[in-house]
């Protein structure tokens, strides 16, 4: 009884924990054989066992280095591994790590996996995955890649699971015919290896992801003055991917964070003012598919609440606003909050119905300094999506169109977008500008959200995180299937693409939705909205955003 005890115990923080081997420098394929981790160091051509309860850590090939370095895939069936290196695919006995060549591609062989004697090999520059018979060595068939950059794989008895560095998603496919049933946004950017692990209690199945990148960090250089300086070292881990899909609704669900996060305003005018009988008003953090909203509560003022055009708002109430007068107010929140990734094809919305009258009033119509009435705007939307007519497809022609044109930066206020496409350059709330522009002159409902994002450093618990910037993204309205997410700019690689779609129709854990499609922050004084020309919120007050990563979310 202790040993079966333990042993769920095991499987269960097996579950949850982050793996950090030891002496790593970039992981890339990975496998399990039974509850042991098997992993390629491609930089260093180490392959590693790993306990994923310590992180202790072994060379198996302690002479054959040379030999594996790098190897981008690894897969085990049996008693045999199987890797990719350069062009060709290898294999060997686990136990002898002699490499006998199997087959030799046009192209990098990218990632490997094995079921029975079927062999699946990725190749980034073939934008396929190849499938090749164990016996005959012969390719049987191949299947589209589903993203643009370079995967790995692993596979189960019914599913092929693909994970793409470059889109920061993992895919499963149909093993049979390469149909992508369903994506998942991983938590982490750059996903360089997949692994499946049973456990040996309950027979679930829990999919790993290895990560490799590079992070910035200060050093601390005795010889140099000052001692602080900036530079890069090697980030690699392996972290389980934990996933909920909903075919009903097309969306999948993936790792979760409990998140605090506190938006609060210190009353600090550039120029005293004056102001009487002042409401001022700051939207709530908004509740979605992918976020939950757990507690809410004031931070130096009392608020009441109201429902705007459905979205909660903290309204503050002031008599009066005096020269000389200080205040902090603001709201602290405790949210769930996970990534989320739609699932729709251009096939699944050719017959949708009409746009609602309310919604063409409200979000077809140039309500925020749009330029939609401009030469400028209006050949934009012409030319973005040509003899397009299917929703869908015209969205992805939109964003494409916006990304070719335009290349991201920062700017301390935001321009009309006639003005940013003469320019070519916008920051996130002029490519919003020019995306809402171009929808709505498409007939696509189009709505504002975001406003901030928290830091993604998901291992920084218990640490206050200050984002750099506030961020805005938007939602598009399909009949029939309702708001859908897309990100403003960062996916805009630039190079004339192609663009990668991991947040069209896709949300990380870090992005917090709040006040969907109306102002984040209105000041009201005598019953009347100021507005900007008149007196700007960034001139009256400074704001403070914190959050506050409590925990990883467990399963579903």
């Amino acid at each position: 009884m202790t040993s079966t005890i333990l042993n769920f115990q095991n499987n269960l923080m097996l579950a949850q924990k982050t793996i950090r081997p030891f002496g790593s420098a970039a992981l890339s394929g990975i496998a399990f054989i039974k509850d042991t981790l098997i992993a390629i160091d491609t930089v260093k051509g180490h392959l590693l066992q790993i306990d994923p309860e310590t992180d202790n850590t072994k060379i198996i090939n302690t002479h054959q280095v040379r030999e594996f370095t790098d190897v981008t895939g690894i897969a085990i069936w049996e008693d045999t591994l199987w890797v990719t290196r350069d062009n060709s695919v290898y294999l060997c006995k686990f136990n002898s790590l002699g490499l006998e060549h199997f087959v030799t591609l046009p192209y990098t062989a990218d990632g490997i996996a094995v079921w029975e004697s079927t062999i699946y090999v990725s190749c980034e520059k073939l934008g396929s995955i190849l499938i090749f018979d164990r016996d005959t060595r012969k390719q049987i068939t191949k299947f589209y890649a589903p993203g643009l950059g370079v995967e790995n794989l692993a596979v189960s008895e019914e599913t092929l699971w693909v994970c793409d560095s470059l889109e920061q998603t993992v895919y499963s496919l149909d093993r049979a015919t390469g149909e992508v049933q369903f994506s998942v946004l991983t938590p982490f950017e750059s996903p360089t290896g997949i692994a499946i692990h049973k456990n040996t209690q309950t027979g679930e199945e829990t999919l790993y992801v290895a990560y490799a990148s590079e992070e910035p960090y200060i050093r601390d250089n005795p010889n140099a003055d000052p001692n602080h300086e900036l530079t890069y070292r090697d980030r690699t881990f392996i972290h389980p991917l934990h996933y909920y899909y909903d075919p009903k609704n097309r969306y999948a669900l993936s790792n979760g964070y409990l998140v605090e996060m506190s938006y609060v305003e210190e009353i600090s005018p550039l120029e005293e003012v004056y102001l009487t009988d002042v409401e001022w008003q700051i939207a709530l953090p908004s509740e979605t598919d992918r976020q939950k909203v757990k507690h809410v509560e004031p931070v130096g003022l009392p608020f009441t609440e109201r429902v705007v055009d459905g979205q909660r708002v903290a309204v503050f109430k002031f008599d009066t606003l005096v020269p000389g007068e200080r205040h902090l107010f603001g709201w602290k929140a405790i949210l769930e909050v996970r990534g989320i990734k739609y699932r729709l094809t251009p096939k699944d919305v050719e017959d949708v119905d009409d746009i609602p009258l309310e919604f063409q009033s409200r979000y077809l119509v140039d309500d925020d300094d749009l330029a939609m009435d401009t030469e400028t705007v209006r050949h934009a939307a012409s030319e973005a999506i040509g003899n397009e007519t299917n929703i869908l497809r015209k969205m992805y022609s939109i964003r494409n169109y916006v990304y070719d044109q335009l290349s991201y930066g920062i700017k301390p206020h935001i321009d009309t977008p006639d003005i940013v496409l003469d320019r070519g350059v916008g920051s996130c709330g002029e490519y919003v500008g020019v995306l809402l522009a171009l929808c709505r002159l498409n007939g696509i409902p189009c709505r504002t959200v975001g406003r901030y994002k928290c830091p993604p450093y998901a291992e920084y618990q218990h640490v206050p995180l200050q984002p750099d910037f506030n961020h805005v993204w938007l939602e598009f309205y399909i009949p029939g299937v309702g708001w859908l997410p897309m990100e403003s700019n960062p996916d805009d690689l630039g190079n004339g693409g192609p663009y990668p779609t991991r947040f069209f129709m896709g949300l990380c854990w870090y992005h917090i939705e709040i006040g969907k499609g109306i102002p984040f922050e209105v000041l009201i004084s005598k019953g009347e909205r100021l507005t900007k020309e008149e007196l700007s919120i960034g001139e009256l007050a400074i704001n403070h955003i914190r959050f506050t990563i409590l925990q990883e979310l467990e399963h579903f």
